[in-house]
């Protein structure tokens, strides 16, 4: 008795790690588009970081007390050379490494932006996910409050250009290190006298990162943030003026703001300005962008001493914002599908659509699914389905005569001529040109 063939097992994705299919890449698309337009008209260049560095880098740049450090992670030993490695859990420390590593500040501040994967090991849910995604920006040697109000104007621009409303800016200061510390030793005395309404997370950051109590999100602990000494009370002069530059920049330029004295930021390395956007329509995720001034984070990785700032954003959490707002871009089907029958027509057929690709068109040439040529009826029928403005159509007969049948399938030249116009195959490419052009005309009107 043979023994049955077992089927192999199907094979899934890791948990909280999405694939972007064909239906959803262009949405993604749409805002990459619009994301890379917006940074080269503030004179930011792209820099791209490996996907992996030495945890090193993360633990000293982001500090070794953080929730990412301690529980979020993606970390291993390298089984070649005994290295410790992390998948990179955000962009600025692989930026500000590289900035150091290949000298690029030696001829002046650098402005520069990234896109791309991170990792954290969350429980995925709306709008936090394993492997998410991040455009950012980091402008490295500029010391004022004119650089950190120019990154949040980008802000407020990429909405406007994508149409979002209702996102809401959030601002805070975090001073500098001394008054930090002062501030700490008021506020550790505070938490301590209650220490029993702590919930465990409170408790573990008592002693270790004080002021990532005050952002809790713990309902039952409100009152305990609301009323706790802030930060903005322990700043000094040159802190102060920082903070309100940044206010009559905003203010000159028409962005509302709110200052919210319990906004510090997860990331060890702010200073000064920390701000973040945010939005009702996420639940609990509300969080679409985020940053600040890290001053001390080039000479914390081994570079001189040099100012920064710059922002992140979550790529996911816009999309979704995009979706419920509504305003999904509608994806262009391709210029236009060739259909054949006949291996002559086939042969011409690749002629045609090679030609009509040299000049700029966008084509699909029919191609066979099961090795059978298919009918006319049935290639239409995948030419209307792909969204093709219009059909090229090579038959035997049409190729003897050197001509093509040509059919609108869509739009106002779809209506105005639903029957299949014959054109010489030598002037083709002019017919289909003239017609699309004619078509996004009629679009317009």
């Amino acid at each position: 008795m043979t023994e049955q063939k077992r089927k192999p097992e199907k094979l899934t994705g890791v948990k909280g790690m999405n694939d972007i299919l064909p239906q959803e890449a262009g949405l993604w698309e749409f805002f990459e588009t619009t994301v890379k337009s917006l940074l080269r008209s503030y004179g930011y260049q792209n820099i791209r970081t490996p996907i992996v560095e030495h945890t090193q880098l993360f633990t000293r740049g982001i500090g070794e007390v953080t929730d990412i450090v301690e529980k979020e992670m993606y970390s291993f030993t390298d089984a070649l050379n005994g290295e410790n490695l992390t998948l990179r859990p955000e962009g600025t420390a692989a930026a500000v490494r590289a900035s150091i590593e290949h000298n690029m500040l030696y001829d002046g501040p650098k402005r520069l932006w990234y896109i791309g994967p991170m990792f954290r090991h969350e429980r995925p849910q709306r709008g936090r996910y394993r492997q998410f995604h991040q455009v950012g920006v980091e402008a490295l040697g500029f010391a004022g409050p004119d650089t950190d109000a120019e990154i949040i104007l980008m802000c407020q621009r990429l909405w406007d250009d994508l149409g979002l409303t209702g996102i809401k800016l959030e601002i805070n200061s975090l001073g500098v290190a001394e008054e930090r510390a002062a501030h700490r030793v008021e506020l550790i005395k505070y938490l301590e006298q209650h220490v029993d309404l702590l919930d465990e997370d409170g408790k573990r950051r008592l002693y270790t990162n004080p002021l990532r109590v005050l952002d809790t999100k713990n309902p039952a602990l409100q009152e305990i943030a609301d009323k706790a000494p802030k930060l903005i009370d322990f700043l000094g002069e040159e802190s102060l003026a920082h903070f309100e530059g940044l206010q009559r920049i905003l203010k000159s330029n028409n962005i509302p703001f709110k200052i919210n004295p319990r906004l510090v930021r997860g990331l060890d390395y702010y200073n000064l300005t920390v701000f973040e956007w945010v939005t009702d329509k996420l639940g609990a995720q509300g969080t679409v962008a985020a940053g600040g001034r890290y001053d001390p984070l080039i000479e914390q990785l081994g570079g001189k001493p040099t100012a920064a700032c710059g922002w992140a954003m979550g790529i996911e959490r816009i999309l979704e914002l995009l979706k419920e707002e509504d305003l999904v871009p509608e994806e262009d089907g391709c210029d236009v599908y060739v259909v054949h029958q006949g291996e002559a027509a086939r042969e011409k057929a690749f002629i045609v659509a090679e030609r009509l690709r040299d000049t700029g068109l966008d084509v699909i040439l029919h191609c066979s699914a099961d090795g059978q040529s298919a009918s006319f009826k049935s290639q239409m029928k995948r030419a209307d389905a792909s969204g093709a403005a219009f059909a090229v159509v090579l038959g035997e007969d049409e190729v003897a005569r050197g001509e093509a049948g040509v059919k609108a399938l869509r739009g106002t030249a779809a209506e105005a001529r639903s029957e299949q116009q014959t054109v010489a195959l030598e002037d083709l490419t002019e017919y289909l040109i003239n017609a699309m052009v004619a078509s996004a005309e009629d679009g317009d009107d």
